[in-house]
């Protein structure tokens, strides 16, 4: 028995290996999970929906749909939900991608990308960055004839950045009507501004904008996404997705956390101001830190050495940091924002690590 051969050909998709020495408090920040519970209503909603695990969960999303219609200002016939973002980004490949195609992504873009674009036969370009960000030249400059897919990651993972609403529009409107643009917003909630959602772009018929409750509303567990597509793109992603893919609990969970919008601000407020107190103490040790719009930090170490030595470090003493050698970022660490205490203790084994060895 022989598998696929592009399954053959695919590493496993890479998670962090979160272990630390026996005895050790484990300081974990390396999964871009919220520091802060969900909304009591979720957790409320997710405790009734249990006396209903009996049944299947609606494979519409009804409620779920309708309350992200209400926040959003959206048409809920647009909105369609996946077992976290990562579902939504599968099926897109497995619907649109496929031998003697391109897809086309950024450098140091989010690598389930990469992992879609090989699971479907499909060939994945990567454009340049510029200072760690996404930039439309570049990408606009990379599309070939074949290309069919770009995928753009705003804010950035592993970088944290982003670029402004008229920068996507301006990679829209340059790109062929053919490509279909898919832009994950996975950390959306941090860096939305009045006038920067994208979601209207959805009306042109080749975009997709999706989203997920894994970050700013700390649902990671539960597994929900969820994102606007064009009727007729949606209508393929529905042949492909497994009806029943998120659990009844989980539904209700979003659906409760959705409408508390009070408790996300509260959520992206702290985790911002943990954020940005955290990496300006990187800076001020002489570390190399992109601005951040999400609820992660990348810092820079100035070489492979140093990062891999400052990763040791740090995990010795139950401190676990995300390497980023498989993003072409091997001279650095990304950190998740954590409780204040344990970003005070990242904070003083970093300023430890950096007395003994130096900064960049």
């Amino acid at each position: 028995m022989k598998p696929n051969r592009y399954v053959a050909a695919m590493a496993a998709y890479a998670l962090p290996d979160l272990s630390v020495p026996a005895g050790k408090r484990p300081v974990l920040l390396a999964q871009n999970e919220s520091a802060i519970a969900p909304s009591p209503a979720a957790m409320e909603a997710a405790r009734m929906a249990l006396a209903q695990a009996r049944f299947y969960s609606d494979s519409e999303w009804t409620d779920l749909r309708a309350g992200i219609a209400e926040v959003h200002g959206l048409d809920p016939a647009l909105i369609l939900c996946g077992a976290g973002s990562m579902e939504l980004i599968q099926a897109l490949g497995l619907a649109y991608l496929h031998r003697g195609v391109r897809a086309l992504s950024t450098a140091h873009g989010y690598l389930y990308f990469r992992t879609v674009a090989q699971l479907a036969g499909a060939t994945l370009d990567l454009a340049p960055e510029t200072e760690f960000t996404v930039d439309v030249d570049e990408l606009l400059a990379a599309v070939r004839p074949e290309t069919a897919m770009v995928f753009v990651a705003n804010p950035g993972n592993p970088t944290g950045t982003r670029i402004p609403r008229d920068e996507i529009v301006r990679l829209r409107e340059a790109l062929p009507d053919s490509v279909m643009l898919v832009i994950d917003e996975a950390y959306g909630e941090f860096a939305d501004a009045p006038g920067e959602q994208v979601f209207d772009l959805v009306a042109r018929g080749d975009t997709v904008v999706l989203r997920t409750f894994s970050k700013v509303y700390g649902l990671a567990g539960m597994r929900v996404g969820w994102g606007v597509f064009p009727p007729t793109i949606g209508a393929e992603i529905r042949k492909v997705q497994n009806p029943g893919s998120i659990p009844i609990t989980s539904l209700a969970a979003a659906a409760g956390a959705m409408r508390d919008q009070a408790h996300m601000i509260r959520v992206r407020d702290e985790t911002a101001a943990r954020r940005d107190r955290f990496a300006g103490a990187m800076r001020q040790l002489g570390l190399a830190v992109p601005k951040s719009h999400t609820n992660f930090v990348l810092i820079g170490f100035g070489s492979t050495e140093k990062a891999a030595s400052a990763a040791a470090a740090l995990r010795n003493e139950g401190v676990v940091l995300r390497p980023m050698g498989g993003y072409g970022l091997a001279d650095c660490l990304r950190a998740t924002v954590g409780s204040e205490e344990d970003m005070q203790i990242a904070r003083d084994m970093i300023a430890d690590w950096v007395e003994r060895e130096g900064a960049s």
